[in-house]
């Protein structure tokens, strides 16, 4: 099995700085590409920010150029550094990552999930 764990929301101001950490464990046999989405109360659940293995990036247009989302392979983990917050970034952020397991077969995974709240 492959599990997603994340850490690193939490409370802030607007305008301020929150880093989201995200690792991978279990059977992995390499991590193709990890990404962030959240879901605001209310909301559908929305892609926040990809990266591939070979360090590819996208960015909704909600973030770009305030988040950055980068990648440790070795340590099977992904980064979201988020700066100047805004309010309406208050959400629940998943960690999702297509992960090929030992056993060879494919398979996307989700994590449980961060609270982050940007009060106004």
């Amino acid at each position: 099995q492959v599990q997603l764990v994340e850490s690193g929301g939490g409370l802030v101001q607007a305008g301020g700085s929150l880093r989201l950490s995200c690792l991978a464990s279990g059977s992995i046999f390499s991590i193709n590409t990890m990404a962030w989405h959240r879901q605001a109360p209310g909301k559908q659940r929305e892609l926040v920010a990809s990266i591939t293995s070979d360090s590819r990036t996208t960015y909704s247009d909600s973030v770009k150029g305030r988040f950055t989302i980068s990648r440790d392979s070795e340590k099977n983990a992904v980064l979201l550094q988020m700066n100047s917050l805004k309010a309406e970034d208050t959400a629940v952020y998943y960690c999702n990552a297509d992960v090929r397991a030992i056993s060879r077969a494919y398979v996307n995974v989700w994590g449980q999930g961060t609270q982050v709240t940007v009060s106004a």
